[in-house]
């Protein structure tokens, strides 16, 4: 391992513990990590309320706790919808997200193909690979819009398997831009739910409409994945 190698993971190894210490040590970021944790988007708006400055604080933390600590992305949009309001929780959110996804790649690329490898099996990083090599930003695009996919696995690969970090941020940038919007928005609507808002059903079509997407997706990517191990 060379010298410069070592560096590098040895930055890995001292920002994981960073983040991992964050979120563990320091008593506001634990405790709304736990409630990130368990979807509870309930407790996560109470502890939330009137903090101002320090609860936009906070949901970064949770954001970028998110490189390391896998919890769903979607209840951290939601509160922050429901606690500031469309136009601030999606500058907060966007901006958090393209943070905590720079992050993943950062990681990946550090950390290296061997650890990603051993993480997620050798043929799932292959076909992602390949799927990123020959879709090109297109692939990287749909993946971002694409609900269940995960926010950093996405990330995890891209950086493992060397994909240009312009490419990645862009479409992470961009991609990521739709299911933030649905969440916030959803999130905005929680304390005055009403089942004849249009913009809920919008949002919910919207979502279902992406949900849809995702199932010929995946069935096609792992045809094409069985036909190659059949080579």
């Amino acid at each position: 391992m060379t010298g410069r190698r070592s560096l590098q993971v040895l930055a890995v190894i001292v920002a994981v513990a960073v983040l991992v210490a964050t979120s563990l040590l320091i008593h506001p970021v634990r405790e709304a990590a736990g409630h990130a944790a368990s979807g509870d988007t309930t407790a996560l708006r109470h502890q939330l309320r009137g903090t101002g400055v320090t609860g936009v604080l906070l949901l970064y933390a949770l954001m970028l706790g998110h490189i390391v600590l896998l919890f769903p992305a979607e209840v951290i949009n939601l509160v922050a919808g429901f606690t500031y309001g469309i136009p601030i929780a999606m500058a907060i959110c966007v901006s958090g997200w393209f943070a905590s996804a720079m992050g993943t790649y950062a990681l990946g690329r550090i950390a290296g193909r061997p650890l990603v490898e051993k993480l997620a099996g050798a043929r799932r990083l292959a076909a992602a690979e390949e799927l990123m090599e020959r879709g090109g930003w297109p692939a990287l695009l749909v993946l971002r819009l694409l609900p269940v996919v995960p926010f950093s696995g996405v990330g995890y690969v891209a950086g493992a398997t060397r994909v240009p970090v312009g490419r990645f941020a862009w479409t992470s940038a961009i991609g990521a831009i739709p299911l933030i919007a649905i969440a916030v928005v959803l999130g905005s609507r929680l304390e005055h739910f009403s089942a004849t808002d249009p913009l809920v059903w919008a949002m919910v079509a919207g979502f279902a409409a992406l949900f849809a997407l995702s199932h010929p997706l995946t069935r096609r990517w792992q045809r094409s994945r069985a036909a190659r191990e059949r080579v």
